[in-house]
């Protein structure tokens, strides 16, 4: 396994070559190792969080034929055979930011459940994130809205009423940001946040 080493402006970078042939051959030579590696250190920790065995997945961008991926990700859940259709985690690049999630995406088919297990600890769930995460109803879109100005409310009631509906929770680290060329703090910071999002992760065995 690679050697998780930090991440520099070239990984970031890659998000501007043109042409899916030559973008995802750097992904897969530079960016892919390295999120592999940051998921396979922190697959253990997040194993005792949850309670359940995570393994890691990184993104292959298969389906693409044409078009380059705009970001890419290793994803941690608890099945070794897929995540798309499991809560899980993620860390991942946008050319612009670095993000931890958790994340419940389309493809769950139990994520109309899950809003409603959300709506029932509302109240909950407001005061247990922090107000400088970020929530998002849509992986294919980098902007995220702060914790302490979306309406949360609107969020999930989406996600149990719209089929493509999505929400994600965590962190974005600007490109610029020391922290990402400093592996053990940054993995400091990534286990802190999945610590600080488990809490949703275990409102998924409430369906």
């Amino acid at each position: 396994m690679t050697e998780f080493k930090g991440f520099t402006q070239e990984d970031f970078d890659v998000f501007t070559i043109p042409g899916l042939d030559a973008r995802m051959e750097k992904l897969r030579g530079n960016v892919s190792p390295k999120l592999e590696a940051v998921a396979e250190e922190l697959a253990p920790a997040l194993t005792t969080m949850t309670g359940d065995e995570m393994f890691v997945h990184v993104a292959k961008h298969a389906r693409r034929t044409k078009n380059p991926p705009n970001d890419t990700w290793a994803a941690l859940a608890c099945s070794n055979r897929g995540y798309k259709k499991l809560p899980h985690f993620q860390i991942g690049l946008w050319e612009t930011h670095l993000f931890i999630w958790f994340a419940m995406i389309y493809e769950n088919p139990v994520k109309q459940e899950y809003g409603e297990v959300l709506k029932k600890n509302m109240e909950k769930v407001k005061k247990q994130i922090p107000d400088n995460f970020v929530w998002s109803g849509d992986h294919t879109r980098p902007d995220a809205e702060r914790h302490n100005e979306v309406d949360l409310d609107k969020l999930v009631d989406r996600l149990s009423n719209v089929k493509k509906a999505e929400i994600l929770c965590g962190v974005n680290i600007d490109r610029n940001d020391p922290i990402l060329t400093k592996p053990d703090e940054f993995l400091k910071m990534c286990e802190n946040t999945f610590q600080t999002l488990e809490p949703l992760y275990q409102y998924t065995k409430e369906i």
